[in-house]
């Protein structure tokens, strides 16, 4: 929704600044509201709102951060002058010159933006491009204006309560609480007085309107248990911590045996934390966890870590999990970070992924080949970083990084035959040169052309170690290139934006990092041989 209506603003609102923040409002953490196709708990929808909004979870104040559940319910009870605080994030630098906004600033008010005529026409020229073409393909500058207006809505939502969804209506959807609810007025009342047992009343009354509803339009309050707890554990932001102190004992406590019996602890705790984070995400959406950007990149560092302590657990080399863990700490890192980009929030499936079992195998083992090669990406570092410091890495570790790689190319040779599998299951033809399939495509012939250089003697393990950062790059086009960069063709439920200057700069450091590892290899060969 992109046009800018005026805000409703109830004629008994007071200003911002509210004796409610000493209110204890963890009760209305766990209220069920349905948004986005699915029913989740005040704390999580709380969560998402704000996030659309500013891009951050809490909103921050004369320097006091504040709960995004406290910050959605004065949106929604008390929303009077909030059109003037800066809470909606504006990203691009040019399309904020264009409209005549200070590029320098990020968040804006509502009462600016809604003042703003260059925005207006802006909004106005995608919402007629949409109208006659909801499939368009809009360019950096219009899908910024895009985004925008929806944040716009968001906020409008929330002022209003119409976008808050509380009450069962006896059909699939939800309806927001009326003005005159009783729940509603001695929510607002106890909310605005700072009166914790009227508040905690208005709550009771809400609950029992919830539950007056038949069962099968309820919520379910096992599910609104489980993800109240998820989203108060954050387990991945855990695991990449766990992760970073395995990291920083294997090379604090090098070649001692407490070292490597720490990081093997360390990583298998942060594996475990991952595991239950995925367990709680199965059980709150009823499917495999990656559907998603967020999902691949976490499912991505989950598996890094998986082949790392199955291959640690066989050869016993240290080398594998020095290789893993900076990979897993940074996509974690990434995933808890860049919320803007990295979507976390749990949706319905589109309907082409709906049947379960395709999803589950095709999905899950392409993904799984991206993590044995960013296992072996990160061995490959090992084996360059070496020579780039003057030493030569052993046999033993080129054969630690052909192995890696065959279980990458095997994965992702079977993962694209499924994927033809279910592409004849869903679209009525086995390959029809996607960009996607064409890039998973050339990822596994460009991985292929390098054990077989090395089968062939064409190079070493130095080779094979340039060969699996160099083609890893075809892995970050599949990856992100096709779904955040091109953004077209049959998968257009990954499609996302953002990021690309980050993906650029890494690409580009990669090929630097290889050339100056050729430089050196080179070099010291030189010198060798004429010693």
């Amino acid at each position: 929704m992109t046009p800018i209506r005026p805000l409703f603003l109830l004629a008994f609102s007071l200003f911002f600044v509210s004796p409610a923040r000493a209110l204890d409002v963890s009760s209305m953490e766990s209220i069920p509201v349905q948004e986005g196709g699915r029913k989740k708990p005040f704390i999580v929808f709380a969560d998402e709102a704000l996030m659309s909004l500013s891009g951050k979870n809490k909103f921050k104040k004369e320097g006091e951060k504040i709960s995004s559940t406290l910050t959605v319910s004065s949106l929604w009870l008390t929303p009077r002058g909030w059109e003037n605080q800066p809470l909606i994030l504006i990203g691009n630098k040019k399309f904020k010159s264009q409209v005549g906004l200070d590029p320098a600033t990020k968040l804006f008010s509502y009462r600016d933006l809604a003042a703003n005529e260059p925005l207006r026409a802006a909004l106005k020229d995608v919402s007629a491009l949409r109208a006659k073409n909801p499939k368009v393909k809009l360019d950096a500058l219009q899908r910024e204006a895009s985004t925008i207006g929806m944040r716009l809505a968001v906020f409008e939502g929330l002022v209003s309560g119409r976008g808050i969804m509380l009450l069962p209506t006896g059909a699939a959807a939800w309806s927001p609480l009326a003005p005159e609810d009783p729940a509603l007025v001695k929510i607002r009342e106890g909310f605005m007085s700072g009166d914790q047992a009227t508040y905690d009343a208005g709550l009771e009354l809400l609950r029992g309107e919830q539950s007056r509803e038949n069962p099968r339009f309820q919520a379910d309050p096992s599910k609104i248990a489980i993800e109240v707890f998820y989203q108060k554990l954050h387990p991945f932001r855990w695991a990449w911590i766990l992760y970073l102190v395995s990291g920083m004992s294997l090379l604090l406590l090098a070649g001692g045996r407490v070292g490597y019996a720490l990081a093997w602890g360390f990583a298998l705790a942060g594996f475990l934390m991952q595991l239950a984070g995925f367990v709680f995400r199965i059980l709150i959406s009823g499917r495999a966890p990656v559907t998603n950007m967020y999902e691949s990149v976490v499912w991505v560092a989950f598996g890094t870590i998986l082949f790392a302590l199955i291959f640690e657990a066989i050869y016993r080399s240290r080398y594998f999990l020095l290789g893993a863990v900076p990979v897993a700490v940074t996509s974690l890192i990434l995933a808890d970070t860049q919320t803007v980009i990295l979507d976390r929030s749990i949706h319905p499936l589109v309907p082409v992924l709906a049947d379960n079992f395709w999803l589950t195998t095709h999905v899950l083992t392409i993904t799984l080949s991206y993590a044995a090669f960013a296992l072996a990406l990160g061995v490959g570092h090992i084996i360059l970083g070496k020579s780039i410091f003057g030493s030569k890495a052993s046999p033993a570790l080129h054969n630690y990084l052909y192995r890696t790689l065959q279980v990458g190319v095997l994965l992702l040779a079977v993962g694209t035959i499924l994927g033809a599998v279910w592409a004849n299951y869903s679209w009525g033809r086995f390959w029809d040169w996607d960009p996607k399939e064409t890039w998973a495509l050339i990822a596994l012939l460009g991985y292929l052309f390098v054990l077989h250089g090395r089968i062939a003697g064409k190079w070493g393990g130095f080779g094979l170690a340039v060969g699996a950062v160099l083609a890893f790059q075809c892995i970050i086009m599949a990856w992100y290139g096709v779904n955040f960069v091109l953004g077209v063709g049959l998968h257009s439920y990954g499609f996302g934006a953002g990021g690309f200057p980050t993906a650029v700069g890494f690409v580009l450091s990669e090929f630097a990092f290889v050339i100056i590892a050729i430089l050196r290899h080179r070099g010291l060969k030189a010198t060798n041989s004429k010693v």
